[in-house]
């Protein structure tokens, strides 16, 4: 028997319904992600992509269900789970350098009464440096562009050294070189064992970067490799419809074995 089949599997979430001001938006979630794989959650907006991860997380009540992280609650085991949030949800104004959100990836290591030391330092240049943002260290976050933005995010999850991340749309409003970038430092992740859960909303690159995809619409519509869920049929009943199949959607598809 190998070890991975007798270690706690890195989420499993059951039975979980969220609301916003008693309206619900998932309904009876139940999954069970697997170890080391990238996985892609698509859906139309207002699915609950977003919600799903923070509910994940312990960010926000569950009105039923439960969420375990690597066999226990998962505010047991957040210092296994890595984020990166919509930029848009984040304060770019903020007067902090490069270097020091990076090294926020790190106090979940330190406990928030110690001072980063040496190791910390080093470690935060490495995780810049992977993202090719080093010579940026002190320079004011404010004053990036929203593709370097997205890197010291990156950055700063890499810090963390975590084996569950959660990414809420990283690939919004960057630039092709930065979307190459991001998408090699995630196959990179996976390689090493990690699991990656990350929100996305072009459906045709989702084919081609993740192994499993979560459909998403308020309910699990299907989830599993990407092989076997990305077809036209379970892609129209996640987005209800409202799914104009575009050329390049539709060349995805047809090519999906």
């Amino acid at each position: 028997m190998s070890d991975d089949s007798i270690q706690p599997i890195p989420l499993e979430i059951h039975d979980l319904t969220v609301s916003y001001h008693k309206k619900p938006v998932l309904w009876g979630i139940d999954l069970e992600v697997p170890k080391g794989k990238l996985i892609g959650i698509v859906g139309p907006n207002g699915a609950g992509k977003s919600t799903l991860i923070k509910a994940a997380m312990g960010l926000m009540p569950l009105n039923s269900g439960w969420v375990k992280v690597f066999g226990e609650p998962v505010k047991k085991n957040l210092k296994r789970v890595g984020y990166v949030p919509q930029r848009e949800s984040v304060d770019w104004d903020f007067p902090v350098s490069v270097m020091d959100v990076v090294l926020m990836g790190r106090y979940g290591k330190l406990g928030l009464l110690k001072r980063p030391s040496k190791i910390d330092h080093d470690n935060a240049r490495e995780c810049l440096e992977k993202v090719k943002m080093l010579p940026y260290a002190n320079r004011q976050i404010s004053n990036l562009s929203g593709g370097q933005q997205q890197r010291v995010f990156l950055a700063r999850a890499l810090a963390q050294e975590s084996d569950l991340y959660f990414m809420d749309e990283p690939f919004s409003g960057v630039d092709a070189a930065t979307e190459a970038a991001i998408i090699d430092l995630l196959h990179e992740l996976k390689e090493m064992g990690k699991t990656l859960m990350v929100v996305h909303h072009d459906l045709p690159t989702a084919r081609n970067y993740f192994d499993m995809l979560l459909l998403l619409n308020m309910r699990v519509v299907a989830f599993g490799p990407t092989k076997d869920v990305f077809n036209n049929e379970l892609l129209q009943k996640t987005y209800g419809g409202r799914l104009t199949i575009l050329s390049e959607v539709a060349e995805a598809v047809r090519q999906t074995p």
